[in-house]
């Protein structure tokens, strides 16, 4: 039995498994990364759907492990490595899945989402779905929520409970989607986001709170200056960002 390391949580259920598979690959397709394969339960159903899957197992056990079981079988790609020092994009236009640990389950799906795969299909801890397809006003709206919107639009599929996994998780678990935006940002995403944090530096205080040290009395003029950016979308952010990047030119003209 394969040693249950870096926090992992082992997903057993089947039918939890087929679903997954199914939204990753819901047509015949190829190739398919998995991040984070483990024991190989759900790269046995990804192989049934896809022409190839490639699984990413940072931990050298598992890795030596799925070479064993899957030995024989071409069409599975095992790399030994961290997904956060890989890059997924010399496979091409790959959908990416997997059941994530919960550590580092955000850094992960930024760097999948940035990559415009044609889907990517993530298990979770609930909360981190509910936060990835919040809306403005929720309480679960915040910098991961729009970061993550600029680059793929969010949808929590299902809720997995802990006793799908081995050993069970103490917290509920979701199924989320994410898909590629169609309508990119004109600009640099980094100080676009960097503007963005910023604007949830403090989150239960105003726009105006939070910006004023860095913007100025400026920022007292706009119309949302009163608001929080739990209440922005991520258009009101472009926006806003739009403003701040022309702020001086526009100062400069307006005083010669």
């Amino acid at each position: 039995m394969a040693r249950q390391r870096l926090g992992q949580h082992f997903l057993i259920k089947g039918s939890v498994l087929e679903r997954i598979a199914a939204a990753a690959v819901p047509a015949r397709q190829g190739p398919v990364i998995e991040i984070g394969p483990g024991r190989g339960a759900l790269t046995e159903k990804l192989l049934k759907r896809a022409d190839r899957v490639i699984a990413i197992e940072v931990d050298p056990y598992l890795a030596e492990h799925l070479g064993r079981k899957f030995a024989g079988e071409p069409r599975l790609e095992i790399v030994e490595a961290d997904v956060l020092q890989t890059d997924l994009g010399q496979w091409g236009q790959a959908a990416i899945t997997g059941n994530l640990p919960y550590y580092i389950s955000s850094p992960i799906v930024e760097k999948a989402v940035r990559l415009a795969p044609p889907r990517a299909v993530f298990l979770v801890q609930k909360e981190v779905a509910q936060r990835l397809a919040a809306h403005p006003g929720e309480r679960d709206y915040g910098f991961l929520t729009v970061q993550t919107a600029v680059f793929a639009k969010a949808r929590a599929l299902f809720e997995v409970k802990p006793a799908a996994f081995y050993p069970p998780p103490k917290v509920d678990s979701a199924v989320v989607l994410l898909e590629p935006v169609e309508q990119k940002l004109l600009f640099d995403t980094w100080p676009f986001l960097q503007f963005v944090a910023a604007c949830f530096r403090h989150k239960r205080k105003t726009l105006r709170n939070n910006l004023a040290g860095i913007y100025g009395c400026a920022v007292d003029e706009w119309p949302e200056a009163g608001l929080r950016a739990e209440q922005i979308p991520l258009e009101g952010f472009v926006e806003m960002f739009e403003r701040v990047v022309n702020w001086p030119r526009m100062h400069t003209d307006a005083h010669g």
